[in-house]
């Protein structure tokens, strides 16, 4: 399957089996499947039928010539693409989860999304607690990058039931998921449901306290040096320190502070 943004580097989605091509050059592990049995329990229906694996995972993936630098840095850029379909009237969608305190920093960390194909509605909301704090869907497209701050329950949805959705992340080398919180509400705070002509509407979950959902398009992140356009594994080139806010967020503190994404 070819892309709609080229990443950087040299790889490709693959159908049959779900996963990836890893170009000369290039190095990535075996990918990891994410059944459906494993996120029915952050399914607003968790009995329903939909494609199964509904997405596949490699985690540590770049040019062989960064390897060693990736490391030194706590880095890791991660992959996924999800199968098109549906999960009854939800999208195909990731489980909800807050990213676990990483002991090379002591912070939950942030995590740097960019679309290569499909669409896209990154949903994040500031706390997985009966009181969600603020909720924004961030709808996204190819070459498209959105950051989802640290210690924030987050979701990736795809927006568009046709076509399988594609994406990398920047991400702190020791990435862990804490699913509790969200699992114990049965899922976010707000449900993204398709309509019949493949539209998404947003339902709110009543496990959670009133909240508002906030529906925006990403913006440019010109505060950490991100440029539209230029893949953010270009800018890592470009500038290896470009992305040490991710394995060390405690270094931009005040950039958290009242985040919009």
């Amino acid at each position: 399957m070819k892309l709609d943004f080229y990443p950087g580097f040299d790889i490709e989605p693959t159908s049959q089996p779900m996963g990836f091509r890893y170009g000369a050059g290039v190095f990535g592990p075996e990918v990891e499947c994410r059944r459906l049995d494993a996120i029915r329990k952050s399914l607003r229906d968790p009995n329903v039928d939909g494609p199964d694996p509904v997405y596949t995972i490699a985690m540590d993936v770049g040019k062989n010539e960064h390897r060693s630098l990736l490391e030194k840095l706590h880095l890791l850029y991660g992959v996924v693409t999800y199968a098109a379909g549906r999960l009854g009237r939800e999208p195909v969608r990731s489980q909800g989860h807050i990213h676990v305190v990483s002991p090379c920093s002591g912070w939950s960390t942030p995590e740097v999304y960019e679309i290569w194909s499909g669409r896209a509605v990154i949903y994040m909301q500031e706390y997985a607690e009966d009181q969600p704090g603020r909720c924004f869907a961030v709808y996204a497209g190819p070459g498209d990058v959105v950051i989802v701050p640290p210690a924030w329950a987050h979701a990736t949805i795809s927006a568009d039931p046709t076509v399988p959705l594609t994406f990398g992340a920047w991400c702190d080398r020791a990435y862990g998921f804490d699913y509790t919180g969200v699992r114990a509400h049965g899922g976010v705070a707000w449900f993204p449901l398709l309509e019949e002509d493949g539209s998404l509407q947003w339902e709110r979950n009543p496990k959670y306290a009133e909240s508002e959902l906030i529906c925006k398009a990403p913006r440019h992140y010109a505060e950490f040096g991100l440029v539209k356009g230029t893949p953010i594994y270009t800018l890592f080139e470009q500038d290896p320190q470009a992305f040490c806010f991710v394995p060390h967020p405690e270094t931009v503190q005040e950039k958290w502070q009242g985040f919009i994404p």
